[in-house]
């Protein structure tokens, strides 16, 4: 089946999420080490992974928090040193194959505006942020088919994770790519994508080969 165009996740499966919890950590003063560990626990758990927040701090606020950083000077930080090694050049390929390549992820439009910063190869950078809506809404990948160039079974989504990921984008109809990468793609399983990786390079090397 002729694909048109691959859109990514962001978090773990373009970007590691080190940084984002090493903030995270320093904020609420605690070891990088134990947040980490909780975030581990919740995720094998099945739970939001900002639960790992809410058992350091009982009753928090996480948003309010967020925002609290923010002002402070103390939102996110994005530079190349936070890309997977095979990020960029998985997206360099497919796109000189002549396939389209967005980036759109459940992260705010900050995020989104440091991603354009980093001069990815890419067609398209979104963000839940910036479309108004986030994962698992249907309408989030209501927005990617009417974003990215092609009839939904000509576009494939890639993600690590199965339930914000892998599970709605196949349910909009698109192809999908289950990304073992990470605390959550490497402890779950997608039996319904059409392809199961573990790098950005695997999946090129599949989808240009028609596989």
């Amino acid at each position: 089946m002729r694909i048109r165009s691959v859109v990514f996740d962001i978090g773990e499966t373009l970007t590691n999420d080190t940084r984002y919890w090493a903030d995270w950590a320093r904020w609420l003063g605690v070891p990088q080490h134990t947040l980490s560990a909780l975030v581990g626990m919740v995720v094998a758990q099945g739970r939001d992974n900002a639960d790992a927040l809410r058992i350091l701090r009982p009753g928090i606020d996480v948003g309010a928090e967020w925002r609290a950083r923010q002002a402070a000077g103390h939102g996110d930080r994005l530079d190349e040193t936070d890309l997977y090694p095979d990020a960029r050049p998985a997206l360099s390929r497919l796109r000189a194959a002549g396939l389209w390549v967005g980036i759109a992820g459940n992260q705010n439009a900050d995020v989104g505006r440091l991603l354009r910063g980093l001069g990815l190869p890419a067609d398209g950078v979104a963000t839940s942020g910036e479309w108004g809506v986030p994962k698992p809404c249907p309408a989030f990948f209501e927005r990617v088919t009417a974003w990215a160039p092609g009839s939904p079974d000509e576009i494939v989504y890639v993600g690590d994770h199965p339930a914000n990921d892998v599970t709605p984008a196949r349910a909009a109809g698109l192809r999908t790519a289950h990304l073992r990468r990470g605390p959550i793609g490497l402890t779950t399983t997608a039996p319904e994508a059409d392809w199961t990786v573990s790098s950005l390079t695997e999946l090129t090397d599949l989808l240009l080969n028609g596989q």
